[in-house]
């Protein structure tokens, strides 16, 4: 009984307290991601496991390139520790306000969605970590705060249980 009772309040505990694309938008902006995101920015990021103890801190310079049917992200990672990682992102709109792309280690397709001020980006990864691959499910939020800034904060799951979280700075230069 015991087992069955933890196993349900760790189900109910990853799914509580994550924003919604039916959240009130805190302005009137809107976050268009071919927009803010051609051309060049920085990022400042941390990644916190799920007792909120800080594991690791990156820099990503990003490089943008939206040619007017897919949006093209060249995203490089300096870590705290010196080592460095990059990702290619390529993404395509496919209605007025979704969006669809994929990465090198993406399993399959990720999915998003715009909304006001607001993106929710959905997608499997295998990261690299010292020891090979680990599997986790992202649910990406991100939030416009003025023209040139935007904050992120993901939500990583692995078999259904929150494992942590990535909260990232962006500023366009």
């Amino acid at each position: 009984m015991r087992v069955l009772a933890l196993g349900l309040l760790l189900i109910l505990s990853a799914c509580a307290g994550r924003p919604s694309l039916e959240d009130a938008p805190l302005g009137t902006r809107a976050l268009n991601l071919e927009e803010y995101f051609d051309g060049e920015l920085r990022a400042w990021g941390q990644f916190q496991d799920r007792f909120g103890t800080v594991r690791r801190r990156f820099e990503v310079d990003i490089l943008g390139d939206w040619d007017g049917e897919r949006l093209r992200l060249v995203e490089d990672f300096t870590y705290e520790d010196g080592s460095t990682e990059q990702r290619v992102w390529t993404l395509r709109k496919t209605g007025p306000d979704t969006w669809e792309g994929t990465a090198p280690g993406v399993i399959g397709t990720a999915t998003g969605e715009e909304r006001g001020d607001s993106f929710n980006w959905r997608y499997v990864i295998d990261l690299p970590v010292p020891d090979g691959t680990l599997r986790v499910a992202f649910d990406d939020w991100m939030w416009l705060l003025d023209e040139r800034r935007l904050l992120n904060r993901a939500y990583m799951d692995r078999f259904g249980v929150e494992i942590g979280e990535v909260v990232i700075f962006f500023e366009k230069l």
